[in-house]
């Protein structure tokens, strides 16, 4: 076997495609890579409590949620950084005055006003009249979370939040006026029009939460790979000794990238593995 290797990956356009399926080589990859003696990592911007069951079922040795703000290893928590209470008051203040929706994520929930989940029953409706009501539960996208109510949120507890904009500067805007102390980046939900974003503390991020990982497992960061296709995973590939773009990422973020693979339909994580030798192709 050659030396283990440590694989962190995204969720939504990585391992899930657009939020409904997992291809059987992305499941195939992992497994085998670890039974290899390799580790495989997620590294999501989703809550840990809003990752789909059909990724979960899959194995990992940890996982890196809320965009850096938590990780685990096994059973142990590495990371649990969550925003200032009064961080999260200003960034609700901040929705608030701008009249933009929000929803914000502890680890375990993300919690939703009414008009949240009424857009993203929207959503799911209109992914069924494209695709026609579906058989079974779980055939339904998975990128849309299911949620708590707004009200029930704890503020001590909160990871990350995510705002919706009908404009298309929403995001530039708030990185001008919320970038002296936040990290904030355009989100990756599919929704029609506008645009989205997802804030977090300032040096608070994928990579951040990697660096802690390796730290707890004693591993260089040279022997790290980190795939993903948001810009949320840009601090990974800074990170990770190879950073990998999924072929469906953005033309700007393969430019950030070590290298390209394939896109989440066309096997793109199965084929990152085999050409670092995480398994045999």
């Amino acid at each position: 076997m050659t030396s283990p290797r440590v694989a962190f990956l995204d969720v939504d356009g990585t391992i899930l495609d657009h939020g409904v399926s997992v291809a059987a080589s992305t499941v195939e990859a992992i497994q085998g890579a670890r039974a290899a003696g390799h580790l495989v990592y997620l590294c999501t911007g989703r809550a840990a409590g809003a990752i789909p069951r059909a990724v979960r079922a899959i194995g990992f040795d940890g996982a890196i949620t809320n965009g850096g703000a938590y990780a685990t290893s096994g059973a142990e928590t590495v990371v649990a950084a969550t925003m200032p209470r009064e961080a999260v008051q200003r960034v609700i203040d901040y929705f608030q005055d701008r009249g933009l929706l929000f929803f914000l994520q502890t680890d375990a929930a993300v919690h939703a006003s009414p008009q949240v989940r009424a857009r993203f029953a929207e959503m799911l409706r209109q992914w069924e009249s494209a695709h026609g009501e579906p058989d079974e539960p779980q055939t339904a996208p998975q990128g849309v979370p299911r949620t708590r109510d707004l009200t029930e949120v704890d503020l001590d507890r909160v990871a990350k939040a995510v705002f919706l904009g009908e404009d298309v500067d929403t995001v530039a805007r708030a990185q001008r006026e919320l970038g002296d102390r936040f990290h904030v980046v355009p989100g990756s939900m599919p929704l029609p029009g506008g645009s989205n974003g997802e804030i977090g503390m300032r040096g608070t991020t994928k990579g951040s939460a990697i660096e802690s990982v390796l730290d707890h497992l004693g591993m260089d960061r040279s022997v790290a790979i980190g795939i993903g296709d948001s810009w949320n995973d840009v601090e990974m590939f800074q990170v990770c000794g190879t950073g990998i773009a999924m072929g469906n990422a953005a033309a700007e973020m393969k430019a950030l990238a070590d290298e390209t693979t394939t896109s989440v339909r066309e096997d793109g994580v199965w084929n990152a593995f085999v050409r670092h030798g995480l398994v045999a192709g």
